[in-house]
Parts: structure tokens; C-alpha cells; sequence
């Protein structure tokens, strides 16, 4: 291949908090097709509905060049495929690839001479040369870097954010040739205002991806370890954070609960390859560790402050505020407030769970939890999420007495309301 000679028409697999930002971008300077296997996801895209808030209407309905459809028919002569399907862990946290190979699969029935498929999914570093090629070839009867070419460009989306938006934030990008790469910088550069930065190989892009989640995975780990021991001395660890931080060079995480489609996943990926190849990765893995108990620690914390205060804890009654992973958005994935709710469940207290943002038939599908619309009394609060939202809430009229117990998990609440916090 010695350049694109056609000009790209571009097919973005999966319209989800990465794809859909991703097809508007393209679709406002070239000929783009937003996929989607869930119809009603495309239909509400159609009339300029975004549920995970990513995107404006406006922005939506304004991309010229934008379509969005659920038909193979409406993709099968873009000559650009961007593949944004979810790539999470399984219940054993070994990484699932379902969705990764399916859309592979899929993109291969249709794969044509100079078509190029480029990856943005979080894999592990060989992924895309060594599990998606495979399949592209099988599906397709084509040979690899003579009929179709691949490429990776990690994304780093990071939902609810609304000045780290897809065109702002620098764009790593790579090709399984060097005139390929060129020509995907070169796509990538016409979007992202942030510019791009090219890496020598696909592989080198893919470890890119995976230990920029890793690391923040691990600092924060280390300061969730740091609230376990705190909390055995009667330390409050955000004073501690804070006196820390006057040093110069002090790097500022805060403890608290790591979920999302990134950080609670990603370093499972780069474990799972280590392992594989007869490493045992055991920093990724400690932290992973400490990060995944702290939804039992919050709940067991809790039932200790309202033990202390004499509450009956058997005829309790506990108000969780907050169930997306993050502040401010809808996303729910791998949210680790569930663990609380589970916990708190387990001890036989009844707790209700309120969100602002979060959808309620997604929370009852998925985790079967139901969210509530109106607000009780309550014996004990948890803080879990730090939606604005919450700042406006009369808290003394949430406390069935003076011995109700805050908790927040998230130092976000006036400091003089609060019982404890993480």
C-alpha cells in the first residue's frame, strides 16, 4: 500500500462514551458511518439523544457527514473501519474479548482489498496483530499488510469530563506498516486540535495504553492502602493528603472506590499477557488488590460508626448517594459502590440507593438493585459518588437523630457535617 487513494469513508463499530464522540468528530469532515448493534441505541442517536451525556444534541445533529445505522448494508463500502466495542474483564478477571472478536468477525465478512481496520479498544500489548488479525484473514480469505491493514490509536475518553474531550487530549496512533501509520497519524491529526503522536508499532501503542491506566491504578492503591492503616490509627488520611501535598513534587491521589471501563480493568489486561508469557506481576496485581476491597471497607466502616453510636444495626436503615463510577456522568460500569450496597445487604440492614444520573433500568438490570426517587430518614449516609448534585441536599433533614452517621468516601462534603471520611 502506497497511500490511501480514495478518500476515507469511515464505519465507527460501537457507539458507546468512546465511539459516538469519536463518529462526530469524523463525520464533520468525512463521509461516516456510526454502527451500532442496538437498534434503539441508533434510533435515539437519529433524533439527536445522547443518554450517556456525552455529546450535545447540537453537536450530534450538526455533524453533516454523519449517519447512523444498525444494517451491514450501510458500512460495507467504507474503507475505514474503527472498531470502539467494550473489552472488559470476566467475573475471574480474565479479560473478555467477545465483543472484540465479534465485531472482528463481523467487519471481516465485508473487509475489502485497502481497507484498513484500526483498534481503539483497551487490549493487552499483541492483541490486535496476534487475536483480531486471525480473524480478519479467516473471515475475510484476505492476507494481512498485502489486502487489508490494521492500525491502534488507544482511546482516552474519560466520561463526564468536559474540558479532557476527545479533540483536546493528545492522540497515540499506530500502523502495521509505516506508509499505513502515516496515513492514520494523518486521519487522527485532521480531528484532534491536541495533535497526535505517532508510536513505532502497534504493540508499543497497545503498552502505551495499558500502563497509563496501570499507573494511576497503582498510585491510587497505594493511597487506599494508606486510609486502611490510617483508619486503624484514627487518622483522618485527606488531613494527611493535604499536609503531604505542600511538597513540591508530592503527587496529589486521593483514596477512594476505582471502577470504570479503564482503571478497574485495564491492569488485568497487561497481568494476564505478564502471565502468560511466565511473569507474575505483582505490584499490578497488590494494588489491583487493595483497590478491589475498599467497597467492604466502606461498608464495614460504616456499621463500626454506627456500632459506636449505639445503633441498633439490625433495625438500621442506610442511604447510599451515588452509583456511577464517576461524578457527574451516567456510566455505571464496574462502579464499585455496588460492593458497598452488596456488604451493607449482607449484614441484613435495609439501605436505599439514590442517583441523580445513573438510569434506573440499567442499575435493576444489571446489578438488580433499585434506585429510589424520593428521599426517607436515615441512620447512617454514605457518600459514594461526588455528583453536584449532592452539595444542594438538607442533610439534617436526612438523619433520623444526632447519632446518625455521614460517611464520605469522597472528602466532599462540608468537613463540619461529616462523621468520618475515607
Amino acid at each position: 500500500m502506497d497511500t490511501m487513494t480514495t478518500s476515507p469513508k469511515i464505519a465507527i463499530i460501537g457507539l458507546g462514551y468512546v465511539g459516538l464522540p469519536l463518529a462526530i468528530a469524523f463525520g464533520q469532515k468525512y463521509a461516516t458511518v456510526g454502527f451500532d448493534t442496538h437498534t434503539r441505541r441508533v434510533d435515539e442517536l437519529k433524533e439527536g439523544k445522547d443518554h450517556t451525556l456525552q455529546s450535545s444534541s447540537e453537536a450530534i445533529l450538526n455533524a453533516s457527514e454523519l449517519s447512523f445505522s444498525d444494517q451491514l448494508s450501510a458500512i460495507k463500502d467504507c474503507n475505514i473501519y474503527i472498531v470502539t466495542v467494550p473489552t472488559p474483564v470476566t467475573p475471574s478477571k480474565e479479560p473478555d474479548l467477545s465483543f472484540l472478536l465479534n465485531a472482528t468477525a463481523f467487519i471481516g465478512t465485508i473487509l475489502k482489498k485497502g481497507d484498513i481496520v484500526i483498534y481503539e479498544s483497551t487490549v493487552y500489548p499483541g492483541c490486535t496483530e496476534e487475536d483480531c488479525v486471525p480473524v480478519l484473514e479467516k473471515t475475510s480469505g484476505l492476507k494481512y499488510n498485502e489486502d487489508f491493514y490494521c492500525g491502534y490509536s488507544p482511546e482516552r475518553i474519560n466520561p463526564g469530563d468536559t474540558m479532557h474531550t476527545l479533540t483536546t487530549i493528545q492522540k497515540i496512533t499506530s500502523g502495521s506498516t509505516p506508509v499505513v501509520a502515516d496515513t492514520i497519524d494523518a486521519l487522527y491529526q485532521s480531528i484532534i486540535t491536541a495533535g497526535t503522536y505517532k508510536a513505532s508499532s502497534i504493540k508499543v501503542a497497545e503498552a502505551a495504553k495499558s500502563i497509563e491506566n496501570a499507573q494511576r491504578d497503582i498510585n491510587i492503591s497505594f493511597v487506599n492502602e494508606l486510609a486502611l492503616i490510617f483508619d486503624k490509627m484514627n487518622i483522618d488520611t485527606t488531613e494527611v493528603l493535604e499536609a503531604a501535598a505542600t511538597k513540591w513534587n508530592f503527587l496529589p491521589f486521593k483514596p477512594g472506590l476505582v471502577g470504570g471501563h479503564c482503571i478497574g480493568v485495564d491492569p488485568y489486561y497487561l497481568a494476564h499477557k505478564a502471565s502468560s508469557l511466565g511473569h507474575t506481576p505483582q505490584v499490578i496485581l497488590s494494588g489491583r488488590h487493595v483497590n478491589d476491597q475498599m467497597g467492604a471497607f466502606v461498608a464495614d466502616k460504616l456499621i463500626r460508626l454506627m456500632q459506636e453510636r449505639l445503633i441498633d444495626i439490625a433495625d438500621s436503615k442506610v442511604l447510599i448517594l451515588g452509583v456511577t463510577f464517576k461524578e457527574n456522568c451516567p456510566d455505571i460500569r464496574n462502579s464499585k459502590v455496588f460492593d458497598i450496597h452488596a456488604q451493607l445487604v449482607k449484614k441484613g440492614i435495609n439501605v436505599d440507593v439514590f442517583d441523580p444520573f445513573a438510569n434506573a433500568e440499567e442499575v435493576l438490570q444489571k446489578y438488580e438493585v433499585e434506585l429510589i426517587t424520593s428521599l426517607d430518614s436515615y441512620d447512617g449516609i454514605v457518600l459514594a459518588v461526588a455528583h453536584d448534585f449532592f452539595k444542594s441536599l438538607d442533610f439534617n433533614k436526612l438523619l433520623r437523630n444526632k447519632k446518625a452517621v455521614i460517611f464520605d468516601t469522597k472528602a466532599f462534603l462540608d468537613k463540619s457535617i461529616v462523621t468520618a471520611r475515607l
